[in-house]
């Protein structure tokens, strides 16, 4: 039987396991057999009851009832170390890090090279994103401690997390000194070899594979290797040995399919792909891979080779078209992706996604008839789907098409009633479109959907400030919004224009101070600001504050031109 290739997400499984199930270390041993140390207090009356009573609780996944337990274990026997790693084990079983923080320094503080506290305090702090800490810990217990195989893995992947390759290089070297058949220590010390040491990085993946010759990654790392130094021949080498053992390795298949295609092999490399295109239609594995592999890091160039030949295995493969239209995407070949997502047909899982690109498509190229044409054959399809319908209303709004606009919300609010985002669209549509009163209706109907909606809240603040009038409910709606959005400059020019109707020009050009630092480019906002100063008699910051709107305004910049004018002619 050939060996199946496993992945080195064992060694991330077994680093999972020391993070999940406690301390996969002494303390887990130790929680099942107390030390000699601690085992006096099996001896003494109540204690073992206690302890006793807390495993039970304990097994039973009662936590709190444990801790009470253990504690009261603690009462009677406060020097016992085993006691007090049984209740900071139970606290970040409750994930009450603090409290199992604080057990941990007060022990600590009396016994500094406990290594199981050790690791506990680090993996506290690692917990909480206190890395310099836990790196301390750590190191601590592998210098204590040099058997502590978990340890240099965890340390080295922080170090290795933060770029620091020279204290991770360290880390490794000691794992592998301890630990001579470390899978693990030698494939990251082939990792960080690997940026300016190719034979050495070489060495250690070719030990690594010595030591877990199933493994795959040591392998691929190899290849990556071999690629970037232009070794060739070892890299087609590598890949073989990957297929004979494995015949069905997708990523290998690919990948030699892919090399394949670069050095002008062209028949081989047709001949791997169209096998793969016509195992894609039955094996989803194929597709996984692809997105995986070179959609996710956007190897497009590389994609783009691979599905061109799959697609003459399966040129129907709606799956496949998904895929080269993603692909030509992003390559800002619009035109291409258009054409590939087009032919992804209505039965396909991938259909509304490629739809939607098509017409989004079409807008980006200012296409907007093709873009609704696009977008209306989707709703055909898929006719209860609100989503759609807010984008077709959407499109309706930017082209100023206002009474199809607000048909298309309203059918999309017909499917879906307490929709916000189609009522909000459609009391924005209404304002837009001279029908106060029913944009008010449908920003009350966002509101009474969602109490919190900070935006409807607002909206309806501001257009009774704008017209001057319900000032105090404008003040109140206004401030109920800030309350959930408190750092929103065009909420709080909201509150200004309240203010400034209410004849507070002073705290209306503080407030709108506050709103102009918050969107600087905005001209409304910036208007709000230089007629406060100018109530405030502050001309001159009026005059500069009305010129820098005028530069951002492309319409309505008539009454803004006669302020300018105005205080111009006074200076």
């Amino acid at each position: 039987m050939k060996p199946n290739i496993k992945k080195l997400s064992t060694i991330i499984f077994l680093i999972f396991l020391f993070y999940s199930c406690g301390i996969k270390t002494k303390v887990t041993q130790e929680t099942r057999q107390p030390d000699k140390q601690s085992a006096s207090f099996f001896k003494s009356d109540g204690k073992y009851y206690y302890f006793t009573e807390a495993q039970i609780q304990k097994k039973g996944g009662n936590y709190s009832e444990a801790i009470k337990y253990i504690q009261k274990a603690i009462e009677r026997d406060p020097g016992s170390i085993y006691l007090h790693k049984e209740l900071t084990i139970l606290y970040l079983h409750q994930e009450e890090n603090q409290k199992a923080l604080q057990v941990t320094e007060q022990i600590l503080k009396k016994h500094p090279d406990n290594i199981d506290f050790l690791i506990i305090l680090g993996r506290i702090n690692h917990g909480r994103q206190n890395l310099d800490n836990a790196k301390n810990a750590y190191e601590k217990v592998i210098k204590l401690d040099p058997k502590q195989k978990e340890i240099y893995l965890i340390l080295g992947s922080l170090y290795m997390n933060e770029n620091d390759k020279i204290k991770a290089l360290k880390v490794y070297k000691s794992l592998v000194k301890n630990f001579p058949k470390s899978y693990a220590g030698y494939f990251f010390l082939g990792k960080i070899y690997a940026e300016k040491q190719y034979l050495k990085a070489e060495k250690a993946y070719r030990k690594a594979l010595e030591i877990e010759p199933a493994l795959e990654e040591a392998r691929f790392e190899l290849i990556k290797l071999y690629t970037n130094n232009k070794k060739w021949g070892n890299v087609e080498k590598l890949y073989k040995e990957i297929l004979e053992e494995d015949p069905d390795n997708i990523k290998a298949g690919l990948g030699l399919g892919l090399y394949y295609a670069k050095k002008g092999k062209q028949k081989k490399a047709e001949n791997l792909f169209r096998q793969f295109g016509e195992r894609s239609l039955l094996d989803d594995n194929v597709i996984r891979n692809i997105i995986q592999q070179y959609l996710v890091p956007k190897r497009f160039d590389d994609a783009g080779i691979i599905l061109e030949g799959m697609l003459k295995g399966a040129p129907d493969s709606s799956n496949l078209h998904y895929l080269a239209g993603m692909t030509f995407d992003g390559l800002k070949d619009h035109d291409t992706a258009i054409a590939h997502f087009k032919r992804v047909t209505p039965d396909s899982k991938f259909y509304e996604n490629s739809a939607t690109h098509v017409f989004f498509l079409y807008q980006q190229q200012g296409k907007i008839d093709e873009a609704i044409a696009a977008l209306k054959k989707l709703i055909k399809n898929i006719p209860d789907n609100p989503k759609l319908f807010l984008y077709l209303g959407t499109f309706y709004e930017e082209d100023e098409e206002y009474e199809k606009a607000i048909d298309a919300f309203k059918k999309g609010i017909g499917i879906d009633p307490e929709n916000t985002r189609l009522l909000f669209r459609l009391g924005v549509v209404y304002d837009k479109w001279g029908k106060r009163k029913k944009s008010i209706e449908s920003m009350q109907s966002v509101i009474r959907v969602d109490p919190e909606h900070a935006d409807a809240l607002n909206y309806i603040g501001y257009t009774y400030a704008d017209s001057g009038e319900n000032l105090d409910e404008a003040e109140r709606l206004i401030l109920e919004a800030m309350k959930h959005k408190p750092d929103d400059g065009y909420i709080i020019d909201s509150l200004g224009w309240v203010y400034y109707q209410k004849g507070l020009f002073r705290q209306a050009a503080t407030t709108l101070e506050k709103a102009v630092n918050i969107v600087p480019d905005d001209p409304v906002i910036m208007e709000h600001l230089g007629d406060a100063y100018l109530k405030t008699n502050k001309k001159k910051k009026a005059l500069e504050i009305y010129r820098n709107s005028l530069k951002l305004k492309k319409k309505d910049t008539k009454t803004l031109l006669k302020k300018i004018k105005k205080l111009e002619v006074a200076e």
